[in-house]
């Protein structure tokens, strides 16, 4: 079956979807993925909103009659497409292929640490309790063993932590219910699979970087399609670099603990130096102040002299534990594994104290609970391109956000991807007709203390004429909480009980379900809901975004890049800030219009959007709306799109005398 055919008027989708029209843009992305895939190449396609450019690459990666590996952006959008997008392709287009669902270990029951938590029984809340019963009765009855599947019990429930394996503490084929091990199932279903639906996190964890086995699949594969491939350099970085966690580290003395309590009862020194490796890991936590935090190594003698001596501590600890662990390793194989890994973190961490390198740097991230060690290369194109070559196979990278002002320089250049085919269809939606673009006059200076305040100022008038129905997007969580408080006072002042929703008052699919549902509704939240969200029709009418996203300079990995470019001869701002400023925005923007009835106001309070020379960039990759910096004009847009969109949807009733229905 031609794609001319599938995607044809009168075609199978056609037959499947009343009221289905062809559309060329979705067609021709199909045409270019089959021709990747024929050819063995590199694919960059941007296809914007309301493309299709799922079925667009679905449809030839199922027709092609290889292993395919379908990697997309979060376990949410991969849910989507093993449950729903995938199955309804392979149902239209007749073809007889298997789908798996792979994630990573930490999603799936394990056996043992159930059966371990049911032993030690040790909790601080009786809800851990309940949870664990509802846990137990679904490990009896599920096949999958996925988490997300597991009724009663949301996914971030603190008993997960405890009924979960992870790369460190998982005994492989030493436990004793390996045959039954659910993620030893996931794999072999994967590796039995036409196409495997993953995430970019696992791709790199645990297929690129070859953990335990799960790497099979990529040498098996002929395609590996990335559905919002602008994640990729973010998440490469991560996983291409070397971390240590605090969280693995106390995990490694608990499990020490624990082994050693039953297997080695006689031996009260091991014990002894878990507890004292918890309490160093702790103490190191504390030589910070409880804000987040981040900072290069190179300034951490200068910032906080007590970290050093702190860490000093933990490495002399994890070494007085490793030692302890491999006299008496021998006694079972919980506490040879316990070796296995501290031996593993006592090198990790004797590397990161080395220092930067020139091709990487060494930074600590401080959590709320915790912090991570981090030694991330600065530049992974040469690292990626490796595995690119590592296996003929086709490589398609699509997304809704790659270019900036029409081009692929920067996507490219950060993976290496000089080879690649490039292509853009622009998205069917009609947006001058659809939403205007509104830039605010009389803004101060984005980093001036009244800027927040005057932001919400701005927007007011637009929330009124909207009637709710708006997303507030910040690039800090300071701005977002002063912006929700300003908003429930103007809603107080006027006497309107409109509900306010706030990021982090519960999970993201939470917040979303109540916004959908609620009349009137405003959420308030940062870069967390800036992609991946979809709300369609009047729920979601105006879109406020604060400032232009530039990444704050004190991160130690831009500094850092910042830096090697310079060094380069290329100026980082235009060629790394500017554009990675642009696809952030773009993303924000693009939760506005979802579907070719929505209509919309997109304010950016930002003027060096419109003042400055590389906001005026930015401001090219933007859709084509209607723009205007006049408050009445785009509230007239709106009102009157509005009232054009009621009358055509109004429908005379045949049986009172032609009066239209709502």
């Amino acid at each position: 079956m031609t794609l001319d055919a599938v995607f044809a008027d009168d075609g199978p989708f056609a037959d499947a979807f009343p009221g289905y029209k062809l559309r060329v843009q979705q067609l021709e992305m199909a045409q270019a993925v089959e021709t990747a895939i024929k050819n063995q190449g590199q694919l960059i396609a941007e296809a914007g909103t309301g493309t299709g450019k799922t079925f667009a690459y679905l449809v030839p990666a199922l027709l092609s009659g290889g292993k395919v590996i379908v990697s997309t952006g979060t376990k949410t959008l991969q849910d989507q497409l093993f449950a729903r997008d995938i199955p309804t392709v392979r149902k239209v287009l007749q073809v007889p292929v298997t789908i798996a669902l792979l994630k990573g270990r930490s999603n799936y029951v394990c056996h043992y640490h159930l059966a371990r938590t049911e032993q030690e029984g040790r909790f601080m809340r009786k809800e851990d309790v309940a949870d664990l019963v509802k846990v137990q009765r679904y490990a009896k009855t599920t096949i999958s063993g996925d988490k997300a599947a597991c009724p009663g019990v949301p996914e971030n429930a603190p008993i997960w932590g405890h009924v979960t394996s992870t790369r460190d503490n998982c005994l492989g084929q030493d436990c004793p219910s390996h045959q039954d091990c659910f993620v030893l199932k996931a794999r072999k279903d994967a590796q039995d699979a036409d196409v495997v639906v993953v995430n970019h996190h696992l791709f790199f964890a645990d297929v690129w970087l070859r953990d335990e086995g799960a790497g099979e699949l990529l040498p098996a594969c002929n395609t590996v399609i990335f559905d919002e491939a602008h994640q990729l350099p973010e998440v490469a970085s991560l996983f291409f670099g070397e971390t240590l966690t605090s969280g693995q580290l106390i995990d490694l003395a608990h499990d020490s603990r624990a082994e050693a309590l039953v297997v080695a009862k006689d031996f009260i020194m091991l014990p002894a130096a878990a507890e004292a490796l918890e309490k160093a890991v702790k103490d190191l936590r504390l030589v910070f102040k409880p804000d987040a935090t981040r900072f290069p190594l190179h300034q951490l003698e200068q910032q906080n002299p007590e970290f050093i001596p702190a860490l000093d501590v933990v490495a002399e600890k994890l070494g007085t534990l490793c030692d302890l662990l491999g006299k008496q390793a021998e006694r079972a194989e919980g506490l040879e594994n316990c070796q296995i890994r501290a031996l593993e973190f006592v090198d990790i961490l004797k590397r990161w104290k080395a220092g930067d390198d020139e091709e990487s740097v060494h930074w600590v991230d401080v959590l709320s609970h915790g912090l991570i060690l981090h030694a991330t290369p600065l530049n992974i194109a040469q690292l990626f391109q490796k595995q690119l070559k590592s296996n003929p196979r086709a490589w398609v990278f699509a997304s809704a956000t790659l270019a900036v002002n029409g081009h692929f320089n920067h996507f490219k250049h950060e993976l290496g991807l000089w080879d690649a085919v490039e292509a853009t269809w622009e998205s069917p939606f009609d947006y001058k007709q659809q939403a205007a673009l509104y830039v605010p006059q009389d803004m101060p200076e984005p980093n001036a203390p009244d800027f927040t305040m005057q932001v919400m100022e701005k927007a007011w008038p637009l929330l009124q004429t909207t009637q709710g129905h708006a997303f507030l997007l910040f690039t800090s969580l300071r701005a977002m909480r002063e912006a929700h408080e300003l908003v429930l006072e103007k809603l107080k002042a006027a006497g309107l009980e409109w509900p306010v929703f706030l990021q982090g008052q519960g999970s993201r699919t939470e917040l979303l379900d109540k916004f959908r549902q609620a009349p009137n509704a405003i959420l308030v939240a940062s870069q967390t809901f800036w992609e991946g969200i979809d709300v369609k029709g009047e729920q979601l009418s105006l879109v406020v975004i604060d400032k232009l996203p530039f990444s704050p300079p004190d991160d130690p990995v831009l500094s850092a890049r910042i830096e090697q470019i310079n060094k380069s001869g290329r100026s980082a701002f235009m060629d790394y800030q500017v554009p990675h400023a642009a696809i952030t925005l773009k993303q924000g923007a693009g939760r506005l219009i979802r579907d070719e009835t929505d209509i919309g106001i997109l304010m950016i309070a930002d003027k060096r959007l419109v003042e400055k020379q590389y906001g005026k960039m930015i401001w090219k990759s933007l859709p084509p709306m209607f723009r205007s910096r006049e408050l009445a004009t785009v509230q007239r847009f709106f009102e009157v799109k509005r009232q054009q969109q009621q009358d055509a949807n109004a429908v005379p009733d045949q049986t009172s005398g032609g009066q239209a229905e709502p």
